[in-house]
């Protein structure tokens, strides 16, 4: 069995299908236990008391704003390289989880850091750099809509990918390009003397499955969306074409 018979929208749906809801549940079981472990069963950090709590959505919703867009980019190199339309509407149904996941990094980080900085924003590079990845997500969006031939659309979508995958890097590693700014290190790394303690570590792990499973259920369910979307649209203009032929 090959990879790319799941190119095959019919395919795609039906194997689908059954998983989401397992998803959604599994998710749902994993970010509740986290944030129940994290906001009550675990202590206040010395130095930054109970605000130190939110990383448990902070953290989650920051990594999955960047990997988002690092699927979109191996979607849309898919579409280009073999045309494939479901990778393109791949990319397109994560882009609004996104969005999401990016606001929310952008919002838990303001209210973590205005107690902590004394200031609801900075022009830290890391902030700077995810707030031009939101517009970037926005711009992603909009040259969807904009543009009504769907081939090309995914064609100048999937550049735009590229581009953006800059910023997306610059956001996971600006702390490591520039020493100055006020945002921390980041709280998990492969290097575990750089992680944060094991008492935070552990729910936090669980909460960052719980969004990797809630974010893998909401593209493949907007996926389907999408395709039948398509499919709908397809039905229609072939439709609006036989109808003047079958009049003659």
């Amino acid at each position: 069995m090959s990879i790319w018979e799941y190119a095959n929208p019919k395919k795609f749906i039906a194997t689908t299908t059954p998983v989401i809801p397992w998803l959604f549940a599994a998710a749902g079981v994993a970010i509740v236990g986290a944030l129940i472990w994290g906001f009550f069963f675990t202590p206040d950090d010395y130095r930054q008391g109970s605000t130190v709590k939110i990383i448990y959505l902070h953290v989650p919703s920051a990594m999955m704003a960047i990997n988002t867009w690092v699927m979109m980019l191996v979607a849309s190199l898919i579409w280009l390289v073999r045309r494939h339309h479901v990778s393109a509407l791949a990319a397109r149904a994560a882009a609004p989880v996104g969005i999401v996941m990016t606001l929310l990094a952008l919002f838990t980080g303001a209210i973590w850091g205005q107690p902590m900085w004394g200031t609801w924003w900075a022009w830290d590079p890391r902030l700077t750099s995810f707030l031009i990845l939101f517009l970037f997500y926005l711009g992603y969006v909009a040259l969807w809509q904009a543009i009504d031939d769907p081939d090309t659309a995914a064609d100048l979508t999937a550049v735009l990918c590229i581009v953006g995958s800059v910023f997306a890097v610059l956001s996971r590693y600006a702390v490591l390009f520039w020493n100055q700014g006020l945002h921390q290190g980041a709280s998990l790394s492969l290097d575990a003397e750089e992680n944060v303690a094991d008492v935070f570590y552990y729910p936090l792990l669980l909460s960052l499955a719980g969004f990797v499973l809630l974010f893998l259920a909401l593209v493949l369910l907007r996926t389907q969306t999408e395709i039948r979307v398509r499919r709908t649209r397809a039905l229609l203009a072939r439709s609006r074409r036989a109808a003047p032929e079958a009049r003659a």
